[in-house]
């Protein structure tokens, strides 16, 4: 048996999400079916992060098995010219046996577009969250760190979620500013359900209370980082701010160990 591996970009617009679900179209639905009809046979993928609905990727990993000799440049070529428009196969290689696209990752890094300007886009409306009022990137960047290292995330994590550790270790935060968007970055070994979403949504919550028009009202970064901890601390989604909506988040990359690569 050959290991593929898939790198895959898509927009999560139409779609509910990664994992396949009963009736209802999904990224990894759509390509194991597109693989099924370019190999003539049943196939099952393994992606490395199962993105929420509507949410995007542009460095999503996959791979799956399979006794064909097609070379990756055939894999990758068949795949393109059939698959709708909204998702792309970037690159094919076959790996070692080993090699497992969700279980084999070390860490995978998100990134969250806000489009912050007095007026929306009609290009960027499906990537990109409107977001008009001023961010003060400096100090929500700062406030951010307290999140860096090891933690219970429990109180940003989607309700109803199986998950059973809620434990995750983030190795970088990073929000910056490049007219006219914000952009806010995070790597980690795992995420939560909903976790991103929910911590950009929080943070931009203490945005707006730096940003009171009155001094004596306006939020301290020492209180807000005071806050940030409590809210970590109570381990209750209920205490953390509202989510940021889904298309403004998409999966950049996934690490990996080094694991050997076979030629074509």
């Amino acid at each position: 048996m050959r290991n593929i591996k898939l790198v895959l970009e898509y927009d999560g617009t139409n779609y509910h999400g990664w994992q396949t679900q009963p009736n209802l179209p999904t990224i990894q639905s759509t390509v194991e079916k597109t693989l099924g009809k370019l190999m003539k046979t049943e196939i099952q993928i393994i992606g490395a992060g199962r993105t929420d609905s509507g949410v995007h990727a542009e460095g999503q990993v996959a791979n799956f098995h399979t006794t064909s000799q097609m070379p990756p440049t055939a894999f990758q070529k068949g795949l393109n010219a059939t698959l709708p428009r909204d998702i792309v196969v970037c690159s094919v290689t076959e790996v070692s046996p080993e090699f497992h696209a969700r279980f084999g990752a070390t860490s995978r890094r998100y990134r969250y577009t806000i489009l912050n300007r007095e007026y929306p886009s009609a290009l960027s409306r499906q990537t990109s969250y409107f977001f008009p009022a001023e961010i003060d990137v400096t100090r929500i960047n700062a406030l951010c760190q307290t999140l860096v290292g090891k933690h219970d995330f429990s109180s940003f994590q989607k309700v109803g979620s199986d998950r059973i550790n809620p434990v995750c270790t983030i190795y970088e935060v990073h929000w910056w500013k490049k007219e006219p968007y914000v952009y806010f970055e995070i790597e980690a070994d795992s995420f939560l359900r909903g976790m991103v979403r929910a911590i950009t949504g929080t943070v931009l919550t203490f945005n707006r209370k730096f940003l009171l028009a009155s001094g004596a009202k306006s939020m301290k970064y020492q209180d807000a980082d005071t806050q940030l901890h409590r809210i970590l601390e109570a381990k209750d989604r209920a205490s953390a701010g509202m989510s940021a909506p889904a298309h403004g988040l998409s999966l950049i990359s996934v690490k990996y160990k080094p694991y050997h690569f076979y030629g074509e």
